[in-house]
């Protein structure tokens, strides 16, 4: 029945150097997961979800990321440690690899496009190797109607082998792995890994140049949603910090849960069709949307499944990075598109693990550009290979394994759109309590949804504020349905001494991160950072 199916769509890949292939076109979920289980390469979850493993990669490989430096990103890319440059010449030869390799071979493809926005749109042709790397890329890109398809033109590729493993003496890659971004040609090249992330951040990556390159659009790696008066909220965070979690409110619809743009025109459009959720010690109780999504259509990534099917969720025996993806229409409360306009809020979070930030403090606008530039979180002991004890972890923009551009870029483009549009700016500490991690405790959900939703309520609006002595951050002295004296850090320690000493290691920690993006940015974004 496949077979008839894909003749009569009579789909060719000779443009693209991959000849006599087999080519199943824009297959249904429901017959990418069938072919997976027939293929012996995925099991079935008692919930009906496809679940299987990714291999040797159950995360993505910052290092094997290359960026190709031609004439279009030489003088735009920062380059560096995160943006790695790749020889045109050398990629050429790659991808004839790449696709000689393909050839012959049953392969999936899939027409989808990123950007909910039709201003923005980016249409995607994407080239699997395996079937469930194709029911990713339908969960996650949004997914044309059946009319727009008889006349689709792709804007990029993206061309996935796992399978094939580069030669790293001829190939100029590092190891076998590479995941490979060409803007010229408009390709993402990925090899050497079967991790799905890589599909879907190769082209986030690609969208973090185009946008602010092209269309004067801001790129964020954030989630988003909007209330029923149509503000819009945005919340920024790192791993851990509770950024799906926050942004999951039962009295706002969800726009999406990782990638947005903020348009010239002031509206916050996702990027996807989907999600990409962690699913390490989650449980209905605290995460039923994700929970509840996790039925057929849905891929489970690198879980170990008990006897009956069931998922053991704690089991990290393969990875602590087990996922989920899910199309957004697994979730009940969403935005339908998902567009959102009124940006009146935004929200850094951040898990600080020495318990020195404030639980919610308002920044200006100097102060959110150098927060967004720093991009801080603390990784706790446990969860990486040689972190005993808290260690501060800054990723720039909330996400520089995929901002091709300086991050001051994005951070005058952000500080820009805040004055225009006249948004507050939080930062919201969802870490530890009168003392650091080991000596105090983690903030209580209930107290952080509190002041969340005071925030988007207004209600902080009318109230007295006083600064903090060291960072300069201006922290509300009460809040609703929240003890008063956790607002203040420093009155939560019992010895204040201590607290001190340990605010000013936190400061200089801040201090030394941004010593390398001092050159490129301007005295207000400067004058944001610690004031002592």
């Amino acid at each position: 029945m496949l077979a008839n199916k894909q003749t009569t769509k009579s789909l060719s890949l000779d443009k693209y150097g991959i000849n006599n292939a087999t080519a199943h076109y824009q297959l249904s979920p429901e017959e990418l997961h069938q072919i997976t289980l027939d293929n012996n390469q995925g099991v079935e979850s008692a919930t009906g979800a496809l679940a299987v493993n990714t291999g040797e990669f159950t995360g993505r490989s910052p290092k094997d990321r290359f960026l190709v430096k031609d004439e279009e990103t030489k003088d735009k890319v920062w380059w560096g440690d995160i943006n790695i440059p790749f020889d045109t010449d050398k990629f050429d030869k790659l991808y004839d690899k790449v696709v000689d390799y393909l050839s012959e071979k049953e392969i999936y493809v899939r027409d989808s496009y990123a950007c909910s926005d039709e201003n923005y749109r980016l249409n995607i042709r994407v080239i699997n190797e395996y079937p469930w790397s194709n029911l990713f890329a339908y969960n996650m890109f949004l997914r044309p109607e059946e009319s727009e398809l008889e006349n689709f033109k792709e804007d990029w590729i993206v061309v996935n082998a796992p399978g094939f493993k580069a030669d790293p003496l001829v190939d100029g890659t590092r190891q076998a792995n590479f995941s490979i971004l060409n803007f010229t040609k408009k390709i993402a090249l990925i090899g050497g890994s079967g991790y799905t992330g890589e599909i879907k951040k190769g082209i986030f990556s690609a969208l973090n140049f185009i946008l602010p390159v092209h269309k004067n659009t801001l790129p964020m790696h954030c989630s988003a949603n909007i209330g029923e008066d149509g503000d819009t909220a945005v919340f920024f965070g790192l791993s851990g910090t509770g950024k799906t979690t926050l942004s999951a409110d039962p009295k706002r619809k969800l726009i999406g849960d990782d990638e947005h743009g903020w348009t010239k025109e002031n509206t916050i459009f996702n990027f996807e069709g989907g999600c990409y959720a962690k699913v390490i010690n989650l449980s209905e109780e605290n995460e039923p949307d994700i929970f509840n999504a996790i039925k057929p259509g849905a891929i489970l990534e690198n879980v170990i499944l008990n006897e009956d099917g069931s998922v053991n969720f704690e089991d990290t025996s393969i990875t602590p990075n087990t996922r989920v993806s899910y199309p957004l229409d697994h979730i009940k409360n969403i935005a339908e598109p998902s567009i959102g306009k009124n940006p009146k809020n935004i929200f850094f979070l951040t898990a600080d693990a020495f318990g020195v930030l404030p639980p919610i403090s308002k920044l200006t606008p100097a102060q959110a550009a150098y927060h967004f530039m720093s991009g801080y979180t603390a990784k706790v002991a446990g969860t990486e290979a040689g972190v005993d004890e808290p260690q501060p972890n800054f990723s720039a923009c909330f996400g520089a394994p995929f901002m091709p551009l300086h991050p001051a870029e994005y951070a005058e483009m952000l500080s820009k759109k805040m004055k225009d549009a006249n948004v507050n700016v939080w930062l919201v500490n969802t870490g530890w309590t009168g003392g650091a991690y080991g000596t105090g405790s983690r903030m209580k959900l209930k107290y952080t949804r509190s002041m969340i939703e005071s925030a988007l309520d207004g209600k902080l609006e009318d109230v007295e504020f006083t600064q903090h002595p060291i960072f300069g951050l201006n922290m509300p002295l009460e809040c609703e349905n929240v003890p008063s004296e956790i607002l203040n850090p420093r009155q939560t320690w019992s010895d204040k001494g201590s607290y001190d000493a340990k605010a000013m290691e936190l400061a200089n920690s801040f201090k030394n991160n941004f010593k390398k993006y001092e050159d490129n940015s301007n005295n207000e974004i400067l004058s944001g950072g610690p004031i002592v």
